[in-house]
């Protein structure tokens, strides 16, 4: 009789938790109006519009209801204590930046494993502890302060750096004194977009801005109308010299960078994000110069390496779309002479350090290191040690040693030595990381997307992983403005690797690792290509059998979770999660706030009729089907993120909840006092990490084996 009872009470149990486990989730209930646009005949309802008003009481409320019933989910997973230690435990290894050389000094920043900032450091001799110079984690005590910019004086004894606050794009600028480790009295605000540029004396500082916001809607407001400014030392904000502006191009943004010799100052002229730019220049030895139109066509992306005398040297796509080095005679400017011409791989980037040009191309979105003289000659390679991502090589052009790092998806970030007279590679620095490489591997697959084109996709696992269908898999994408996504170490994805995952990294159209024509081939009206890869790339996973639908998860930030959210809505029954990030969600007003009017040249734009049909098939938020069963997804995004406006995410989750005919979780989370990703401190991202790997566990049914 009590066996019998007691089988009784375990199939009622049984009964409820799986009655639970289908019960919908009963979500937070957003302001809701009967917002209504008109796209060229095209009724478009917004009812989440309310959203937009961030600061709104309603909104506020909403964001606290969404936050608890997020976290609430989130404690009941078991495996987050464990997810969480283990992530803090591999995250606490030094840490180094690629060192660089100024005025007789090295500088280089260093992170003692678990510092939410980096702290900035110089020194006479490399490898040598250096001297503390900067520590932005004394600035603020939840460590939200970041240092997004520097700038050494050629005589290395001043420093002009500038801080963003909780991840705003908004800077402010200010200079220190090296040897004293004090601060000047110059304070520099509202740049944006912009670095800093010593004049070759010292005198003074290029930088660019934006008149000042209205305080209520700086983290909201288009931005327009940039600035190109000098700032004397020791002067206030209110007197530094207008150097450029364009009242007739209120979406031109200006870079001012100074040359080696100290003659020019080169001003890069922007358009948005789109990567073909203008080149201007002014003589910084004539006190009455005017800015030269150098290359005033918008035909191409040119790059500044250098000069010698009148001779500049760029890196350039110009009927290149691979990228090519070229030299432009500023007084014969209609001539341009190829010195390095395209190759077969894509031109990443380019220096002038030691008389040479050091060329780093992608291989199928991986590394290789060429070098060539002045005028073009082949002059060897610096050999890497496998699959990675090599960066760096700065230095000037009488430098006999450059610093470079290497990193695979398995090892962290070495720094090197390279001297330039033997050509050999030195170690400067190896981490020492709780993370033993050598049990994992990483190769390059290629599959098809939707109309053939072949499409790479990075896997690493554990060795002896076997195929059997059932493997936990992230795959991750980015595919836009140009932008190449290579190997890099993440303490995120190692713990990923260590919880028995497969990581899968898909290079998609729209980005930059084959050059221009791979780049615009995702853009505009053929975005749709992004997502034909990333989903032929879910395919191919399972198709291989490294994993399966209820063990496969997507993941991807900004521009990348549009990604997802495309990728969500359009088959939603391929994934067992999704992980969308601070993405463009409502691609018919992504333009209206803060920079998003830049990111045209790639989406195009709703105003346009033909764009808004292509934008309208696979905007996220408006392909979201009320009666639809969607995978468990957890949306991220912050209240300070004045890059990706973060409504789009707080639409998006709303519209989504509403519509969720299926028993699995729609939340979101909402970080507060942080921005779009940039400076965001350490205990911030191991604690949204942590969240996002716990979600993965419950909904793919993973066990750790730790």
């Amino acid at each position: 009789m009590k066996r019998s009872l007691s089988l009784s009470a375990l199939f009622s149990l049984l009964s409820i938790l799986l009655f639970a486990a289908d019960k919908p989730f009963t979500y937070p209930q957003p302001p809701k109006s009967d917002q209504t646009d008109d796209y060229f005949g095209t009724k478009v309802a917004d009812p989440y519009r309310d959203l937009e008003n961030v600061d709104a009481d309603a909104t506020k409320k909403w964001i606290e209801a969404e936050n608890k019933l997020t976290f609430d989910y989130l404690a009941t997973i078991p495996e987050r204590k464990k997810i969480n230690d283990k992530l803090t435990a591999l995250w606490n290894y030094e840490k180094f930046t690629v060192p660089f050389h100024d005025g007789g000094r090295y500088f280089f920043s260093k992170n003692t494993g678990l510092q939410n900032q980096n702290v900035f450091f110089t020194s006479d001799k490399l490898p040598g502890e250096g001297k503390m110079l900067l520590d932005p984690n004394t600035l603020s005590k939840d460590g939200t302060v970041a240092l997004s910019g520097m700038d050494v004086t050629d005589d290395g004894k001043l420093l002009a750096y500038g801080l963003a606050v909780a991840g705003s794009d908004w800077q402010e600028w200010k200079v220190r004194d090296i040897a004293t480790g004090k601060d000047l009295s110059d304070d520099v605000q509202w740049v944006k977009f912009s670095n800093a540029a010593w004049k070759k004396d010292g005198s003074g500082f290029f930088y660019s801005r934006y008149d000042a916001p209205a305080s209520a809607d700086q983290l909201k407001q288009a931005n327009y109308f940039h600035k190109l400014y000098f700032h004397k030392l020791g002067t206030p904000q209110s007197e530094d010299s207008l150097v450029y502006e364009r009242k007739d191009h209120k979406d031109w943004n200006f870079n001012g960078n100074v040359s080696e010799d100290g003659r020019f100052l080169i001003i890069n002229v922007s358009q948005g994000t789109d990567p073909k730019n203008r080149i201007f220049y002014k003589d910084l030895q004539k006190a009455d110069a005017q800015v030269v139109e150098l290359l005033n066509k918008q035909d191409a992306a040119y790059e500044f390496l250098g000069c010698d005398s009148n001779v500049f040297w760029f890196k350039t796509d110009l009927t290149a779309p691979r990228g090519r080095i070229v030299a432009i005679d500023v007084t014969k400017p209609d001539e341009i002479k190829t010195l390095v011409p395209e190759a077969a791989d894509k031109l990443e980037d380019a220096q002038v350090v030691g008389d040479r040009f050091i060329a780093s191309y992608l291989k199928d979105a991986h590394s290789a290191v060429r070098l060539f003289d002045l005028t073009g000659k082949d002059a060897g390679e610096i050999k890497l040690p496998g699959i990675g991502a090599a960066s760096g090589f700065h230095g000037k052009r009488k430098d006999t040693e450059t610093f470079y790092s290497y990193v695979s998806f398995t090892e962290p970030a070495t720094i090197y030595r390279y001297d330039l007279k033997s050509g050999e590679s030195s170690i400067l620095f190896r981490p020492k990381v709780d993370f033993k490489s050598d049990d994992f591997v990483t190769e390059q697959v290629f599959c098809s997307s939707k109309d053939g084109t072949k499409v790479p996709i990075f896997l690493t696992y554990r060795k002896g992983l076997e195929k059997n269908g059932s493997n936990p898999t992230m795959l991750y994408g980015y595919g836009g403005f140009d932008a190449s996504i290579t190997p890099s170490f993440s303490p995120a994805i190692a713990t990923w690797l260590q919880m028995g995952g497969v990581y899968a990294v898909a290079t998609l159209r729209g980005g930059g690792e084959y050059g221009e024509d791979w780049h615009l081939a995702g853009t505009k009206l053929r975005k749709q290509n992004v997502f034909d890869d990333f989903i032929a790339a879910g395919e191919w996973l399972i198709a291989n059998k490294y994993t399966s639908t209820p063990r496969l998860a997507i993941s991807g930030r900004s521009n990348g979770g549009l990604l997802v959210g495309a990728a969500l809505t359009q088959r939603p029954d391929l994934w067992g999660a999704t992980l969308p990030a601070v993405g463009v969600m409502d691609m018919l007003r992504f333009q209206k706030f803060t920079i998003g009017w830049a990111w045209t040249s790639d989406y195009g734009s709703s105003e346009n009729r033909d764009e808004f049909g292509a934008i309208y098939k696979y905007s996220p938020l408006h392909n979201i089907k009320p009666g639809t069963k969607y995978p468990p997804s957890l949306v991220t995004t912050a209240d300070h993120d004045d890059r990706v406006f973060p409504a789009h995410s707080f639409k998006f989750a709303a519209t989504i909840q509403a519509a969720q005919a299926g028993p699995a979780p729609v939340l979101i989370r909402i970080e507060t006092r942080a921005g779009h990703g940039a400076g965001k401190p350490t205990s911030k991202i191991i604690e949204e990490t942590t969240d996002q790997w716990a979600f993965l566990v419950k909904s793919l049914g993973m066990k750790l084996p730790f």
